[in-house]
């Protein structure tokens, strides 16, 4: 699978906010886009073009693949199961990318990013329901425990994130216990308790043509 290997702050800054791909460095100085809130290249200062309404939804596509670390076939893939799902398809897209291993452990405060979050599953280092998995784009269903192996429990990184997780707070619909490092994913998130930021219409729109 191919993967983006470039400076992930340049992701933030060519869609003008941060997406917070990296962790704790998006919420301190050192974030690029504090000091260099404009697009990358050479070009990023220059007189700003309107965008046509095309340009818009394309960008809102792209921040969300770039928020959840996907490439384009995987996130049509995800659209197209929503779509054939009852309910809004909006609405469905985004409770099944918040259903992927890699983001209810990154939920969870077990990691400070989804790519932090990817890795650490890829190590066989969580269970669900007692079973190690190691595949992130698993989907995990409500009621499913998630949780540590024994020898992750103490690694620095891991703690560093438990530590944030507990101050910034977690998401409703998880029960976390941080000490032990497990929870359960109690329940699909509504669309409250989820990024406003995002404007999922917008994507909806953009595959509808």
């Amino acid at each position: 699978m191919a993967r983006y290997l470039e400076a992930k702050c340049r992701l933030c800054r060519r869609e003008g906010e941060k997406l917070f791909l990296k962790g704790t460095k998006c919420s301190s100085a050192k974030c690029p886009m504090e000091e260099r809130p404009f697009p990358p290249g050479m070009h990023g200062q220059g007189r700003r073009v309107k965008v046509s309404n095309y340009g818009i939804q394309l960008r809102e596509k792209q921040k969300v693949k770039r928020i959840y670390g996907l490439q384009e076939k995987q996130f049509l893939r995800y659209f197209k199961d929503a779509d054939q799902m009852p309910g809004i398809t909006g609405l469905n897209l985004l409770q099944l990318l918040e259903s992927r291993l890699d983001n209810i452990v990154y939920r969870m405060g077990f990691a400070s990013s989804r790519t932090e979050a990817r890795q650490i599953v890829r190590h066989k280092q969580i269970k669900v329901n007692g079973s190690l998995l190691n595949v992130p784009s698993y989907r995990v269903k409500a009621g499913e425990a998630i949780a540590l192996v024994d020898a992750a429990k103490e690694h620095l990184r891991i703690n560093a994130s438990t530590d944030a997780a507990g101050q910034k707070g977690l998401p409703e619909w998880l029960d976390v216990d941080l000490q032990q490092r497990q929870g359960v994913y109690r329940e699909l998130p509504v669309r409250d308790q989820l990024d406003a930021g995002i404007r999922e219409q917008l994507i909806v729109e953009l595959y509808s043509k």
